[in-house]
């Protein structure tokens, strides 16, 4: 019940910091078990980033028991690494949005249909990232 409850009020926060649409929608969940290479955190995270066919990304990543420094969406299949595509802003301690206008090349969004993008949050214990999931068209 406790996982439920949590899941509908990042929903909610999300929805009402973020101005997406996300009712019926999957929220990824970031964790550190899906970092390349895996770390041990009991940090999380929720993503709510949405990119649509215009190529346009817009969204958030909320967290929780992490002091993010950074966080990108990387053009990457699960299990690697890559490079940074969009930096996104932080907006409090525990939220990061991706910045307004940030669109994806002909490239990335081919990746991002092919299941080739992911966004991950660093912290200082965890440089290169402490939790991360996959984005899935």
């Amino acid at each position: 019940m406790k996982v439920i409850s949590y899941r509908i009020a990042i929903t909610v926060l999300l929805a009402a910091t973020s101005g997406i649409a996300l009712a019926g929608e999957a929220m990824p969940k970031l964790t550190g078990a899906q970092e390349t290479p895996a770390v041990t955190s009991d940090a999380q995270g929720i993503s709510g980033i949405v990119i649509a066919a215009d190529h346009t990304v817009s969204g958030a990543v909320k967290t929780t028991g992490i002091a993010g420094t950074a966080a990108h969406i990387h053009m990457a299949a699960k299990g690697a690494s890559g490079p940074a595509i969009v930096t996104l802003a932080a907006a409090g301690a525990d939220e990061w949005r991706v910045p307004e206008g940030s669109k994806l090349t002909d490239d990335q969004y081919a990746a991002y249909k092919a299941g080739m993008l992911y966004v991950n949050v660093h912290s200082a214990a965890y440089r290169d990232g402490e939790i991360r999931t996959q984005l899935t068209p």
